[in-house]
């Protein structure tokens, strides 16, 4: 769990016809290249992952293998709740073996299915829970209560706006950084758009578009708080006179 606690910060979150994954590029130093933290599983399932890397990349390759498997056999694409499944048992046996040790990532698994989008949060411990958007990694309560705050508009978001309301979390996740193309990778998937990743010149674009209104936003707070301020000491006054009027009596 500390693992997952210590890893850069994943983000995912759904709407009903779309599934986005965000991540921070971290490296170990300013010499070398960062690891990839978001895998497509199948055209229509992808995960994101925090944690141990090394342990991310061979869960990410059984979901593939299973993925692939079910396909064969049934000729139809595997259910995500079906993998989550899955991959929650295999997580679960390392917990009751002595001679194993727990997988040390915690994965965000999204994807589409006959039932529509689905986004599962799988934990070392082998308990996974469904969610309409989650953050996972390194300060990523900052990016859960951006998220908390506008959850219930990502049912009947568009696609542009989930792009932007993840952009947003993940940019609660920086400190004393700037979001850029080359620090960020953004996945999508949706209906009738296959699993893939979206390249550095689009998400700038996004960026660039997002920080716009992102900056005018706050400024219109200040304004409304500012017209509110002169309000607060006359309502305060009042029951400061009525407060002396006794005293004199």
């Amino acid at each position: 769990m500390e693992a997952v606690k210590q890893g850069s910060a994943a983000i995912c979150l759904r709407s009903k016809t779309h599934v986005i994954f965000a991540c921070l590029n971290k490296a170990n130093s300013e010499l070398s290249s960062y690891q990839k933290k978001i895998f497509k599983v199948d055209d229509h399932i992808g995960v994101a992952i925090a944690g141990l890397t090394a342990d991310g990349r061979v869960l990410s390759r059984y979901m593939r293998t299973e993925c692939i498997n079910y396909s064969y056999s049934y000729e139809s694409p595997l259910p995500v709740g079906r993998l989550v499944v899955q991959l929650a048992d295999k997580a679960q046996v390392c917990t009751q073996r002595s001679w194993k040790r727990p997988y040390g990532v915690g994965l965000l698994v999204g994807g589409l299915d006959e039932s529509g989008a689905h986004l599962y949060y799988n934990c070392p411990s082998g308990n996974y829970f469904e969610y309409q958007a989650f953050a996972i990694g390194s300060r990523s309560q900052a990016a859960k209560t951006y998220l908390e705050r506008r959850f219930e508009t990502f049912m009947d978001s568009s696609r542009e706006s989930l792009l932007k309301d993840a952009l947003f979390a993940l940019r609660e996740t920086l400190q004393g950084e700037k979001l850029t193309s080359s620090n960020c990778t953004v996945s999508v998937v949706g209906v009738g758009e296959a699993f893939h990743t979206l390249d550095k010149e689009t998400i700038q674009a996004l960026i660039n578009e997002f920080e716009i209104a992102g900056e005018e936003a706050p400024a219109e707070v200040s304004e409304q708080a500012a017209s509110d301020q002169p309000a607060a000491p006359e309502e305060g006054a009042a029951p400061a006179d009525e407060g002396a009027a006794p005293m004199d009596i």
